[in-house]
């Protein structure tokens, strides 16, 4: 396997082979064992097993393309996820018709999120979305002179800004981080660990709940949620985070600490677009992805995740 990548992908560290190496490993052996069970017992259900594995072949095939074939297509094929998981957001929230002037300019705020994230301009990168789009896009929708729901609609219209193009961005602005003497992973070794800890987080609360879970920690939000998964999840993700540690310029107990953080931060955005889903009453944001729901269901946790990274790397790394 790796005397295959290394021809794929030439420029690539040791580092990033041995863990991209792993990914599709691991990806291989669980759809081997979700066969085999299936084969030997097609009683059991493993449906949403089967599902969050075969949405995750094709994340991970997205983002190992995009991110190590070249730099400048992963910066359009993440503000690309951006869009549309704002395009899937605004269509299930219910926006008046009045907003559309508005909505318009959130996507408009697209580009320019990714853009300053691209060229490295931190200041106004960090301030775009959470303080000049807050303040002109209230001002958009009041242009419009209609006044009933408009408290709804300009509280609506920030959080799916922030959730789907400020947080997301965050990925991005990883690939952007300046060289640090010493550290061969970069960037892109840094998204990785990211990204692979993410859903090796939301793969292990799932295992964790199904097979020891007891004690439902929000019933009324996410009644498979429960506190043998969530704990469970947040320990295995903390361990195999310090094994990935040399993807991160990070010392040993930072590595610790950020590992459990994203382990919780993780939980947090998956139970917040469980509570959104269950009041709308549906399902999924989407079907962006055929049979597995929205590009924003495969990736809600990472909404949360990759701002609590990036700050904390770069605060203690850079």
């Amino acid at each position: 396997m790796k005397e295959l990548l290394d021809k794929i992908f030439p420029t690539l560290s040791d580092e990033l082979i041995i863990v991209i190496s792993l990914i599709i490993g691991l990806l291989a052996t669980a759809s081997i064992l979700l066969f085999l069970v299936k084969k030997l017992s097609p009683k059991t259900n493993i449906s949403e097993l089967t599902a969050r594995t075969r949405s995750w072949w094709i994340m991970a095939a997205m983002f190992i393309g995009a991110v190590f074939i070249s730099y400048d297509i992963s910066y359009f094929f993440l503000a690309f996820l951006s869009f549309i998981a704002f395009r899937e957001l605004y269509s299930v929230l219910g926006f008046r018709e009045a907003d559309r002037g508005a909505l318009f300019w959130g996507i408009l705020a697209i580009p320019i999120q990714y853009y300053l994230a691209y060229i490295a301009w931190y200041g106004a990168y960090i301030i775009f979305i959470p303080v000049v789009m807050f303040l002109v896009l209230p001002f958009r929708l009041v242009l419009k002179g209609e006044t009933h729901g408009i408290t709804k609609s300009m509280a609506l219209l920030q959080w799916i800004l922030m959730l789907s193009v400020f947080g997301i961005s965050h990925l991005a602005y990883l690939l952007s981080l300046p060289e640090l003497p010493g550290f061969n992973a970069g960037g892109r070794g840094l998204l990785l660990f990211l990204v692979f800890l993410t859903e090796i987080n939301d793969i292990m609360q799932f295992v964790w709940g199904k097979l020891f879970g007891r004690h439902k920690i929000l019933p009324k939000v996410s009644p498979n949620k429960t506190w043998e998964g969530f704990l469970g999840g947040v320990i295995s993700t903390t361990i195999i985070g310090y094994f990935l540690g040399f993807l991160t310029p990070l010392s040993g107990p930072n590595v610790i600490l950020v590992s459990a953080l994203i382990a919780i931060a993780g939980f947090s955005g998956d139970v917040v677009i469980s509570a959104i889903k269950r009041d709308k009453g549906i399902k999924d944001m989407g079907n962006s992805i055929p049979g597995h729901g929205g590009v924003f269901d495969r990736i809600d946790s990472l909404s949360y995740t990759a701002p609590v990274f990036f700050h904390l790397v770069y605060y203690i790394a850079y």
